[in-house]
C-alpha cells in the first residue's frame, strides 16, 4: 500500500468513527462544535480538509502527523483504558470501546515521520475518552436515581440523541421519539422543542401522556443536554423536624457548602492561620454572587406567597398535611430556579390566594418553564407558548392559551377542508375504476410529492423517508355537563343565621354568621386555607331542609369503591342500565370506564361519576367544593356552561379564576370568623391579595 493509499485509508477510518451515527447503546461520541477533520503530512505543502456532510454533526480537528514510533506510542497509551480498566474506576460502554478501537486502527495505518507531532493527537484522544466516560457516568447516575416505574417503552431517532449532547446546548430538541405505557401508545414519532427562556403550557385531554412526558424528561429517559438541570416538582417533602423555611433553604446545597466552608475558614483564621485569608475572601465573593445573604428572605417570601403564615414557616414539616408539604416542595423548586422547571397541575392543592400569588410570580420567571395545568386563566397569564398533545404528537403555538384556542379552531377548519378534498379525490378515483388500495396509493403519492416540493422550497435538502399517510377525519373532543333545573322556590332558599361554630380545642371558626342565598345566587367563597371555607359548606348542607347537591373535593368518601360506575347509579337511582351509561357519558366518562370498579378509576374519572350522581339527584342548590380538581380544560368549560344554564342557586369554593369569572360569581371572603361580600370584581380581589403580601401585580404583555 503506497503512502497516498495509506493516508486515505486512515482518513476513511477516522471519519467513519467521528461521523458515525450513535449506536443503540448509551455510549455516544461527544461532538465538538465548529471544527473540521484535517489531515496533513510532510510531503504535502497544503493541508487537505474534509468537511462533515452532516452539518448538524461537527467533528473534532485531528492532525495525523507522526512516525512509526509516535504512532506506536499513541496506540499504547490509547489502549491503556482497555488494558487497565481499574485505573479508570469503571469499564467503558460497548459503543465507546468500538469507537476507541477504530481510532487506534486509524492511527496504525497513518504512518508518518514526525514523532513529536503525535502528542497533540494523543491529548485530544485522551480527552475524548475521558469526557465520554464522565458523560456516561453522569447519565447512568441520574437514571439510577430517578428510575421510571411502570411498563414503559421508549424509542427515539438517533439524530435527536446526537444533537441533544452538544456541550453548550441551551434548548431541548428531541426528534421522532415514541413512548408507550402498558401497551398503549402515547407518543408516536413526536418532536419536542423547548427554547430557553420560554414559558410553555402543555395541554391536551386527560390520560393522553402529559404527565408521562414530564417524568421521562425529568428522569432523562429521553436525551436531554447534560448541562441543562431539570426539576419536576411532584413529591412532597419529607415529614421530619426540619422547619418549613429550612427545608426550602437546604435545597441550595452550594450555598450550604460555602457557608460551612466560611465557618471553618473563619475558625482557622482566628487560630492564627493567615494562609486561609485569601480563600476566605473568595468564599465571601462566591456567597455574594449567589445572593446568600438574601436567601432566607427569598425563601420566606415564596412561602408567604403560598399562604404560609410566619408561624407556619417555622413549623416542622412533620406537623403539616400532605397538601401543605407539597407546597413546601413547590417552594423549594421556585427557590432553586433550575434551568428547566416543570410543574404538573401546580394549582391543584392551592387556595385561590396562593394561586393568585403563584400566577403573578411566574409571570416574571426568567428561565424555562413547562407547565401542565387545567387552569385556563393561569395558562393565559403565565405562558408564552402552548404545546398541544393531539393524536400522539406535539403541536406548537406561539402565545397564551386564548391565542392557541383561536389558532386551533382555524387549524381544525383547514384540516376538515383538506380531508373533504382528499375524500372527494378518492371517490373520483374509485368511480374511474381504481380499487380502494390503488386509489389510496395514488393519493398518497400526490401528497408525498407536494410535501417534498414544499421542503425544497423551504430550503430543506433532506427528503423524508417516512411514507406520507392519508389524512384522518379531524376529531373534536367535546364534553357536555347538564344539571336538571329545579322548580321555583321562595327566597331565601338556604342560609345561616347567627351561627357560631368551632372544632373542639380550637378557636371558633365562625361567630354570628348570617348568610343567605336565593334561586339566582352565584357565589364563590374565597379566602386562604384553614379559615373555614369547606366547613361553611358543610354547615350549609347539614342544617337546612332543601335538597342540596354537594360536590366535595374529597369525593372518594361518597362513592362505593367496590362497585362499578353503572351499578352505583342503578342502585342509588333505580336507573335502567342504558340510562345509567348515558348519564355517565354525558359527563365525559369514557365508555370503557363504565364497567370498571370505581376504586380503579383515575381522579378525573371518579369526579365525573360524582357529577353524574349530582345530576341524578336533581338538586335545588349546587354546592361545589373545588370541582375543577382532576378535570381537563374542556370539562371545566362544560362545567361553566352547565352552571350558567342551571336555574338553581350555586355556591362554589374554587381556586380556578376562569370558572369564577365565567360563572359571574359574587365573591364572599371568609376572614376574622365571619363571611362578607367583597366590593369590586375579581381583578380587585387579586390586587388586594398581592398588596397584602407586599407584591405588585405584573402587567401582562404579549409574549
Amino acid at each position: 500500500m503506497n503512502q497516498r493509499q495509506t493516508l486515505q485509508t486512515s482518513k476513511t477510518l477516522i471519519s467513519s468513527v467521528l461521523l458515525a451515527e450513535p449506536s443503540e447503546h448509551m455510549g455516544r461520541l461527544i461532538p465538538i462544535p465548529n471544527y473540521l477533520i484535517s489531515f496533513s503530512h510532510q510531503h504535502s505543502e497544503k493541508t487537505k480538509s474534509v468537511k462533515s456532510n452532516q452539518s448538524q454533526r461537527p467533528a473534532p480537528s485531528l492532525h495525523l502527523i507522526g512516525s512509526d514510533r509516535g504512532i506506536l506510542l499513541c496506540c499504547i497509551l490509547m489502549l491503556a483504558p482497555l488494558l487497565a480498566p481499574p485505573i479508570f474506576s469503571r469499564t467503558l460502554e460497548p459503543s465507546t470501546l468500538m469507537s476507541h478501537s477504530k481510532l487506534v486502527m486509524g492511527l496504525i495505518f497513518a504512518k508518518q515521520s514526525d514523532p513529536a507531532a503525535s502528542f497533540p493527537l494523543l491529548l485530544q484522544m485522551f480527552m475524548f475518552v475521558s469526557l465520554q466516560m464522565e458523560y456516561e457516568r453522569q447519565v447512568a447516575s441520574v437514571r439510577a436515581q430517578n428510575a421510571l416505574e411502570g411498563d414503559f417503552s421508549i424509542s427515539q431517532a438517533e439524530m435527536s440523541s446526537r444533537q441533544a449532547m452538544l456541550e453548550n446546548a441551551s434548548d431541548i430538541k428531541l426528534e421522532r421519539f415514541s413512548i408507550s405505557a402498558h401497551g398503549k401508545e402515547l407518543f408516536v414519532n413526536a418532536d419536542l422543542l423547548i427554547v430557553a427562556g420560554r414559558r410553555y403550557g402543555l395541554v391536551g385531554p386527560n390520560g393522553k401522556g402529559k404527565t408521562t412526558l414530564l417524568k421521562h424528561i425529568a428522569n432523562r429517559a429521553l436525551s436531554i443536554p447534560p448541562n441543562i438541570d431539570v426539576l419536576l416538582c411532584e413529591q412532597e417533602v419529607v415529614a421530619d423536624d426540619t422547619p418549613a423555611v429550612q427545608a426550602v433553604l437546604k435545597a441550595d446545597t452550594r450555598r450550604l457548602k460555602l457557608l460551612q466552608e466560611e465557618k471553618q475558614l473563619q475558625a482557622r483564621l482566628e487560630r492564627g492561620e493567615d494562609s486561609v485569608a485569601q480563600r476566605l475572601e473568595k468564599v465571601y465573593e462566591e456567597l455574594r454572587v449567589i445572593g446568600a445573604a438574601a436567601a432566607e428572605a427569598k425563601a420566606r417570601r415564596i412561602l408567604a406567597g403560598l399562604s404560609f403564615t410566619p408561624e407556619m414557616q417555622n413549623r416542622p414539616t412533620k406537623r403539616f398535611s400532605g397538601g401543605w408539604r407539597m407546597r413546601v416542595s413547590l417552594a423549594r423548586a421556585l427557590f432553586m430556579e433550575p434551568t428547566l422547571l416543570m410543574l404538573d397541575e401546580p394549582t391543584n392543592h392551592l387556595d385561590l390566594n396562593a394561586v393568585i400569588w403563584l400566577n403573578n410570580y411566574l409571570q416574571g420567571w426568567k428561565k424555562t418553564l413547562l407547565i401542565v395545568s387545567h387552569d385556563q386563566s393561569f395558562l393565559d397569564d403565565v405562558c408564552t407558548d402552548i404545546i398541544h398533545l393531539d393524536n400522539q404528537k406535539l403541536y406548537y403555538y406561539r402565545g397564551n392559551y386564548l391565542t392557541f384556542k383561536k389558532m386551533y379552531v382555524q387549524k381544525q377548519k383547514e384540516l376538515q377542508k383538506q380531508y373533504d378534498k382528499q375524500e372527494k379525490k378518492l371517490k373520483e378515483l374509485k368511480a374511474g375504476g381504481k380499487s380502494t388500495k390503488q386509489a389510496e396509493k395514488q393519493t398518497k403519492d400526490v401528497l408525498t410529492r407536494k410535501q417534498q416540493k414544499g421542503k425544497k422550497k423551504g430550503g430543506q435538502e433532506e427528503e423524508s423517508q417516512e411514507a406520507t399517510e392519508l389524512l384522518k377525519r379531524p376529531k373534536e373532543y367535546t364534553v357536555k355537563f347538564t344539571f336538571p333545573n329545579p322548580p321555583p322556590l321562595s327566597p331565601p332558599i338556604l342560609g345561616l343565621h347567627s351561627v357560631h361554630f368551632g372544632y373542639e380545642s380550637q378557636k371558633p371558626l365562625f361567630k354570628n354568621v348570617d348568610f343567605g342565598i336565593d334561586m339566582d345566587s352565584r357565589i364563590c367563597i374565597v379566602g386562604p386555607n384553614g379559615v373555614g371555607k369547606s366547613t361553611l359548606l358543610l354547615l350549609l348542607t347539614g342544617k337546612l331542609n332543601p335538597k342540596v347537591g354537594f360536590f366535595n373535593q374529597q369525593y372518594a368518601d361518597q362513592l362505593n369503591m367496590e362497585e362499578v360506575a353503572t351499578e352505583y347509579l342503578m342502585r342509588n337511582f333505580n336507573l335502567p342500565y342504558q340510562d345509567s351509561r348515558k348519564c355517565l357519558g354525558r359527563f365525559g366518562l369514557e365508555s370503557h370506564a363504565h364497567t370498571i370498579q370505581i376504586s380503579k378509576l383515575s381522579g378525573g374519572q371518579k369526579a365525573r361519576v360524582v357529577f353524574a350522581e349530582l345530576s341524578c339527584r336533581q338538586p335545588d342548590v349546587l354546592i361545589l367544593d373545588e370541582p375543577t380538581n382532576n378535570l381537563d380544560i374542556e370539562s371545566i368549560d362544560a362545567l361553566s356552561e352547565a352552571i350558567n344554564e342551571y336555574k338553581g342557586a350555586v355556591i362554589i369554593v374554587s381556586h380556578d379564576a376562569r370558572l369564577i369569572t365565567e360563572t359571574q360569581c359574587q365573591l364572599w371572603v371568609v376572614e376574622d370568623s365571619t363571611v362578607n361580600q367583597i366590593d369590586g370584581d375579581f381583578d380587585d380581589y387579586k390586587r388586594e391579595v398581592l398588596e397584602s403580601l407586599g407584591e405588585t401585580m405584573v402587567n401582562k404583555v404579549n409574549p
